[in-house]
């Protein structure tokens, strides 16, 4: 498959970067600094701006897959950047004809009880509060509109780098953790269950989520 992969140099990017290419996936990074990836077979690193929306739309025309790690967290006004972020990726989406959209969520959005979410919760993160609310607000767009065939993954509470288990539980918009209450997921496996839903659709139109049980 052909996969348009916005974000490919950061956290979670890089790691489904590596996974789709360990699965003999073509991928073109779209990313800010292309100098930063290192040449490998199947990669392709093109430079872009997401906000430059008429030319973002230019590098994604040809692509059925586009999958956006996008995120605005080192930059100042994360929320802002990430909103409008997301609604460049979106519209050159559509000017392109993409058919399928993946994005990498947050796990603010999820609901820790009927009607409350993570991140409207009196302990969550201030320093991640600028990421949870663009993402969430990503997820609204994405569920206002009819155009693209979506999908959002939502990880776990923490995500970090670990192992690549293939062992872990898979939710809807509730927030997953253990028996002993954690939430958890590496970055590895969080690539893992994202690829697999860009070969195998499960969840289209739809956000889900993923922690170990």
């Amino acid at each position: 498959m052909n996969i348009a992969l916005i974000g490919a140099s950061g956290f979670i990017g890089s790691a489904l970067r590596e996974e789709a290419l360990s699965r003999g996936h073509s991928v073109t990074a779209l990313v800010s600094r292309p100098e930063r990836l290192t040449a490998q077979p199947g990669l392709i690193a093109q430079q872009v701006d997401v906000l430059d929306t008429r030319v973002l739309g230019e590098r994604l025309a040809g692509f059925d897959t586009v999958l956006s790690a996008f995120s605005g967290h080192a930059q100042q006004d994360v929320q802002g950047y990430y909103s409008q972020g997301f609604d460049s990726i979106l519209a050159a989406a559509k000017v392109a004809g993409v058919k399928r959209l993946l994005m990498v969520g947050g796990a603010g959005s999820l609901e820790v009880a009927p009607g409350v979410q993570l991140i409207d919760t009196p302990d969550f993160p201030a320093q991640y509060k600028g990421t949870a609310e663009g993402a969430r607000y990503a997820l609204n767009r994405l569920r206002a509109q009819s155009e693209i065939a979506w999908t959002m993954l939502s990880p776990a509470a923490i995500i970090a780098p670990g192992e690549r288990t293939g062992r872990y539980q898979l939710g809807s918009d509730q927030l997953l953790s253990d028996s002993e209450g954690n939430s958890q997921i590496s970055v590895q496996d969080y690539a893992k269950a994202m690829i697999d839903e860009l070969e195998t659709p499960q969840h289209l139109n739809s956000r889900f989520t993923l922690a170990y049980a």
